[in-house]
């Protein structure tokens, strides 16, 4: 049992902090915050993912070992969950929810989502939306809100799901894997992985922006 003073220590917004503290069962709670609850769109899903993996490794760190197969089951069943609660909140509040946000980057999201559900479809959308921040916080409550399928939605996140949180978590343990005292290049390799994560985001809001100048 965490002492109110560690509890109190702890950074949401650093992988590290959240892994060193609560291990596999911090990653089900980030994972479920960030796909199922609106509040949880700051919370660090990719870098999570990937610093969890690259724990996971034997020798090859110096902060906390995890489980490989803890860390995957509590990621896919916090992602998966997550984002089916999402999807009932939004079918049953509807734009309410969003529409009592004042906070811009979650109002953004939610534009997009919907653009981006108009553009490639249901099925796409609710995939590619694991990987864009925010998006894929926003998306899924946006989903019920709009009347997608619930079989169509269920089939097409759990898919996207696994994706996300499998692969990160075995590119952070791949990496971990290959190079040894791979911590002392955390910082830098969690920062690109952000980036990364980010580049979807950024390439829409750059393709928003010319459509909005075409028109």
């Amino acid at each position: 049992m965490l002492s109110s003073s560690a509890l109190l220590a702890v950074n949401p917004l650093d992988a590290g902090s959240l892994l060193a503290s609560f291990g596999a069962l911090g990653i089900a709670v980030v994972m479920f915050a960030e796909t199922g609850l609106l509040v949880g769109f700051f919370l660090p899903g990719d870098s999570l993912l990937f610093t969890a993996g690259l724990l996971c490794t034997t020798g090859a760190h110096s902060g906390p070992h995890l489980n490989l197969g803890e860390v995957l089951a509590a990621a896919v069943v916090g992602a998966l969950a997550g984002a089916q609660v999402g999807y009932l909140i939004g079918k049953r509040g509807g734009r309410a929810l969003l529409a009592r946000s004042r906070n811009k980057h979650l109002q953004a999201g939610a534009v997009r989502a919907e653009e981006i559900l108009t553009r490639y479809g249901h099925a796409k959308a609710v995939v590619l939306a694991r990987f864009v921040p925010v998006v894929r916080t926003v998306l899924n409550p946006l989903a019920g809100a709009l009347g997608v399928d619930v079989r169509t939605f269920t089939v097409w996140q759990v898919a996207g799901g696994l994706v996300w949180t499998v692969g990160l978590v075995l590119a952070g343990y791949a990496l971990g894997s290959s190079i040894p005292n791979v911590d002392h290049y955390l910082l830098p390799i969690v920062a690109l992985v952000v980036l990364v994560s980010l580049l979807p985001l950024a390439l829409e809001l750059l393709r928003s922006r010319r459509r909005a100048g075409a028109e």
